[in-house]
């Protein structure tokens, strides 16, 4: 598999050490950094099997439909900017092209938002129980809440009909029965933890995911990029996963 990797930043490094393992089965024939911009050409991209793209909100979309353009599959791992989503999905069926998007690429993550969505359906018939969540990642990441926090607050959303809005806190989240509060931490040297907590007056329960590192984020964006090359279409970790 020949990949254009669109992006170097720690994602970017950890994807190319994953690609490095395999022995030359994958190879990065293009690489786009903060230096080498005007290299990020449809002639360039057509040289890759498929783009993993992650880099800064404010051009992913621009990335993406370069890569549509050169008829490319990409799999974008660059979060907050799914508010383009309808726009970007019309234009990847306009081109007969391929999009793998996901807010985060771990296996366990994404059994973590299926079990949020059972859970959340469960406690639909519990009204004494409130929901709360809280996310932690490193000081460098600007977004918040984060895209997998976000995409745990809508599923959790879809389930329990009594929550209208998530709300995003800083310090501690305030009690509603109507609002699913957010509190989004930033410390050093932690790659993401995510927990949904239900309280009542006599229990709790809490549902945590704690990666250790980058590296099942990283491997999962290069399973994906294995997976979309050949398709066509709009697809995200449930269409790998089959969830």
């Amino acid at each position: 598999m020949k990949v254009a990797l669109i992006g170097y930043g720690k994602m970017g490094k950890e994807i190319e050490r994953i690609i490095a393992e395999t022995a030359g089965a994958d190879e990065i024939v293009l690489k786009i950094t903060s230096s080498n911009l005007h290299e990020l050409t449809i002639e360039n991209l057509q040289k890759a099997d498929v783009a993993i793209e992650f880099t800064q909100p404010e051009v992913a979309v621009e990335n993406i439909k370069k890569c549509f353009a050169a008829n490319v599959p990409v799999v974008v791992g660059t979060t907050a900017w799914l508010q383009h989503l309808p726009e970007v999905r019309q234009a990847c069926h306009a081109a007969n092209a391929a999009l793998f998007y996901a807010p985060n690429f771990s296996i366990g993550v994404n059994i973590f938002f299926e079990v949020n969505k059972k859970m959340a359906a469960l406690m639909q018939q519990q009204p004494q129980y409130k929901v709360e969540m809280e996310e932690i990642h490193h000081t460098e990441k600007k977004d918040a809440p984060s895209g997998t926090a976000i995409k745990t607050a809508e599923i959790i959303l879809s389930e329990l009909k009594r929550v209208e809005q998530w709300q995003l806190h800083t310090t501690t989240a305030q009690n509603s029965t109507t609002c699913l509060p957010i509190v989004a931490k930033r410390e050093p040297h932690v790659p993401g933890t995510h927990t949904v907590v239900y309280k009542s007056d006599v229990d709790e329960l809490v549902f945590t995911h704690q990666a250790h590192s980058r590296r099942g984020f990283a491997a999962g964006a290069v399973t994906a990029a294995r997976w979309l090359v050949g398709k066509k279409g709009v697809f995200e970790m449930k269409d790998l996963l089959a969830l």
